[in-house]
């Protein structure tokens, strides 16, 4: 009689468990805030990183400007006829438009003005009416965005004809009248109002999509159902949603902001002398770009660097905080 051998399950004992997978980690987006993600993309992108340093140094530039221009002995109106040669009509003194230990950056032609407590005070008049300007523009536009995108009816249609009207008039002509008229005013306050009037209605659009993709959520039903008013609502549920993109794309205008400034400037209808500013200081520096480069260089690399700067670190702020908006 031959008996059948035990299958190999039977004799083996029980079968080796297979090793438990560990878990993949949840998706960087659901573990972390939005403030770690955007570290984290700057620790990802040197050009991000870069970006974000250099609008640090301009910016406590702009905030120090008195402080930091006095390290270099100087004022921005102070004149210094010795360091220009009145007999090569007012060239400055030495290599590189006068760059010495006295002058960091050299001189202005004719006036012998220190460059460098120039290019610092410029930097803060500058950033001053773009930061301005922007707060201005962010401020109106989510308000306006929020409004139009949550009442809806009659609200959203007044607002959307007036985003409309806005966009769709000569913006930059009218601050040449507006500003070429109004000669007994601050100019900077001037320049801060008219740069924000034609400004918001980009992000009131922007927020007011995103609001009305959010009104009709979960949790903003349940607050309404909840006895919440719409002041309520606004501020504690939708504000919060609409809060990454209105954050990128701050960044992203603030170089406009800058620009603006700088065109309106060179154009002679911004800041008024003695008050520097970048673009005013490229206006004036234009007569002397074959004599004294340096003259040129100095503002329009400054201004080109922050520009830059705050384009970059805007494009990683987006691709983090508002995807959909960079394509992704």
């Amino acid at each position: 009689m031959t008996t059948t051998p035990p299958s190999p399950a039977t004799t083996a004992g029980p079968a080796p468990t297979a090793p438990t997978a560990t878990a993949a980690p949840p998706l960087a987006r659901t573990a972390h805030g939005p403030w770690q993600l955007v570290r984290a993309e700057l620790r990802r992108r040197p050009a991000a990183r870069l970006s974000l340093g250099v609008v640090a140094f301009f910016a406590l530039l702009a905030a120090a400007a008195p402080l930091i221009a006095a390290l270099g002995g100087w004022g921005p109106d102070e004149f210094d006829k010795t360091a220009v040669d009145p007999y090569l009509g007012g060239l400055p003194i030495g290599p590189l438009g006068g760059v010495s230990a006295e002058h960091w950056l050299g001189v202005e032609p004719v006036t012998g003005r220190d460059l460098f407590a120039r290019v610092v005070h410029g930097a803060q008049v500058s950033l001053l009416i773009a930061f301005s300007a922007t707060a201005i523009v962010v401020v109106a536009g989510t308000a306006a965005g929020i409004a139009a995108g949550y009442f809806g009816g009659r609200t959203d249609t007044a607002l959307s004809r007036l985003m409309d009207l806005t966009m769709s008039f000569p913006s930059l002509i009218f601050m040449i009248a507006m500003m070429s008229v109004a000669r007994d005013v601050n100019r900077i306050v001037l320049m801060t109002a008219v740069i924000g009037l034609f400004g918001w209605p980009g992000i009131a659009r922007i927020v007011r999509g995103q609001t009305l993709s959010l009104k009709h959520r979960e949790y903003v039903d349940a607050a309404r159902v909840g006895g919440s008013g719409p002041l309520r609502i606004l501020v504690r549920d939708i504000l919060p949603g609409v809060a990454g993109p209105v954050i990128a794309y701050t960044t992203l205008i603030v170089p406009g902001m800058i620009a603006t400034e700088a065109a309106l400037s060179y154009l002679g209808v911004g800041v008024r002398p003695p008050t520097p500013s970048w673009g005013q200081m490229i206006a004036e520096s234009v007569a002397y770009y074959e004599t004294d480069p340096m003259y040129f260089a100095v503002p329009s690399l400054c201004l080109f660097l922050t520009v830059l700067a705050f384009t970059l670190l805007g494009d990683a702020l987006r691709d983090v905080l508002d995807p959909r908006g960079g394509g992704a």
